[in-house]
């Protein structure tokens, strides 16, 4: 898994994307997807941290169970990929903000996903 890329047009869609957040995304240890501009949680959140209605992406870990959101850092990023701001998980749950990105996964992860023990 470490030398296979999770996504093929990251850099084409987020070309400003720290490497950093790149390549922990990219090998998997991180997540990205878009924030849904358009639900009520969002709108919401909006009111209480201005700084979201910038913000196209969110980084988060995958791997750290809910009742452990309140540790985590959430990285918001802009529609070009910088990072705009960041956010403690106890002051905001993702759940319910988060819609599909238009990222598209590489045909080896797909591949890896289907045969994870090769």
């Amino acid at each position: 898994m470490d030398s296979i890329n999770k996504y093929d047009n990251i850099e084409k869609e987020l070309p400003k994307l720290p490497k950093v957040l790149l390549n922990t995304i990219q090998s998997d240890v991180l997540e990205i997807k878009s924030v849904d501009k358009s639900c009520e949680k969002y709108l919401s959140a909006c009111n209480k941290i201005p700084e979201l209605k910038d913000a196209f992406y969110v980084v988060y870990s995958k791997y750290i169970k809910k009742r452990d959101h309140q540790y985590e850092k959430f990285i918001f990023l802009d529609k070009d990929g910088v990072e705009i701001f960041d956010v403690s998980g106890a002051k905001m749950e993702l759940y319910g903000l988060l819609s599909c990105n238009n990222l598209s996964l590489s045909e080896e992860y797909k591949a890896f996903l289907a045969h994870p023990e090769q």
